[in-house]
């Protein structure tokens, strides 16, 4: 990790000019207080940086980030997926102000989650909470997806009410004969269950949210039956409102589960080892399990280290062999959990990447076939 310093921007170029290479990484960049403002990745990180500088880039974003930024930092990644995820990972855990500063919020993504017990809803966050039940995304577009999470509570009868109210379910004793009331009138309407006031039993429940889960999983699509027939038949009886309302929760919900789709297929066939050469001739091997990056380690270059790498190839084996396609947006114990999108992008952008992945069983041929034919990273910039 370097990083290097100057009151202006003139002296800040002047030191990326002279030692920042041109190769893959991550870079951040840092205020006079002494806060992380930004964090990005590049191909070639010379280039990046020094883009920043152009004078066409100003008045841009990039130009008001360089003007707030005294230290800028930068490490190396031995290849651009490397750094890809790194990134992920640093605006994740650090959030710096600029990587959402000037993005409208209805643009930022945002993760639609299912947890918080006793009593699991649907909710958004900006960082998949740990305890969550499921959890899927990233999304863009916090309006549309809060009008896809009302409906989704509704239909399901899952409660939305705060974290502060107290869940009373009908089996829970009690030394008194209390009439625990409702927060709000949902359940009354017959759009919630009623875990607050003693309205189902625990059981009850969790089968609603059973239920929930195998929406986010893709196998459920009862509810954009249930939104067609309700437009319809509220547009035959000339409850024009009603329909309208009905019609845009089912514009929102049927683009949510195109792509709940799209993620399910990805988390069904994406199970695999994929090879990434490094810059440096080195390479690194990913454990890509149900989609998400759950272990990697240094590609074997000599028969030795071939063989001191058989142990963990027969330990992703059998990870793969016993691994659950259910599981909604978490690889358990995943070195990179949350990253489903991220490799969905990745392999689609660049299709060509499918030809260097391979089972661990496979582990063996790749090997031989990467000594007499490596394949070579090329540095851009």
């Amino acid at each position: 990790m370097t990083y290097v310093g100057g009151r202006s921007k003139k002296q800040l170029r002047a030191e990326i000019q002279s030692t920042c290479p041109k190769l893959p990484g991550v870079y951040g960049m840092w205020d006079r207080k002494g806060q992380l403002i930004y964090v990005g990745k590049s191909k070639a990180l010379r280039s990046r940086l020094l883009s920043y500088f152009s004078a066409a880039n100003a008045e841009e974003k990039a130009g008001r980030i360089i003007a707030a930024a005294r230290v800028i930092q930068w490490e190396t990644q031995p290849s651009e997926f490397a750094a890809l995820l790194r990134e992920q990972h640093l605006i994740r855990t650090l959030t710096p102000r600029w990587n959402v500063q000037e993005i409208p919020k209805r643009q930022r993504p945002v993760y639609l989650c299912l947890g918080r017990p006793p009593a699991p809803y649907f909710f958004l966050a900006r960082v998949p909470p740990k305890d969550s039940v499921a959890c899927e995304g990233p999304f863009h577009g916090a309006g549309r997806m809060s009008r896809a999470v009302d409906a989704l509570n509704k239909h399901f009868r899952l409660r939305d009410c705060s974290s502060q109210q107290t869940m009373h379910f009908s089996e829970q004793l009690s030394l008194f004969q209390l009439e625990h009331r409702p927060g709000c009138l949902r359940l009354e309407i017959n759009t919630c269950l009623g875990p607050c006031a003693a309205g189902c039993s625990r059981g009850e429940y969790d089968r609603q949210v059973a239920a929930a889960k195998s929406f986010l999983e893709g196998l459920n699509a009862e509810i954009l039956v249930q939104l067609q027939d309700s437009m319809q038949t509220a547009a035959e009886r000339r409850q024009f409102e009603l329909a309208a309302h009905a019609r845009d929760s089912l514009q929102v919900l049927e683009y949510l589960h195109r792509k709940l789709l799209y993620l399910a297929e990805v988390r069904r066939t994406y199970s695999f080892v994929y090879s990434v050469p490094g810059y440096d001739g080195s390479g690194i091997w990913y454990l890509i399990r149900n989609g998400e990056i759950a272990d990697r380690l240094v590609a074997p270059q000599c028969t030795k280290t071939f063989a001191d790498a058989r142990p963990e190839l027969r330990r992703w084996a059998a990870e793969l062999e016993g691994s659950d396609t259910a599981t909604t947006g978490q690889a358990s114990n995943g070195l990179y959990p949350h990253t489903l999108s991220l490799v969905a992008r990745w392999f689609r952008k660049n299709k060509d990447e499918h030809q260097q992945t391979f089972l661990p069983s496979q582990a063996g041929h790749k090997y031989r076939s990467a000594k007499a034919n490596p394949r070579r990273y090329t540095v851009v910039g």
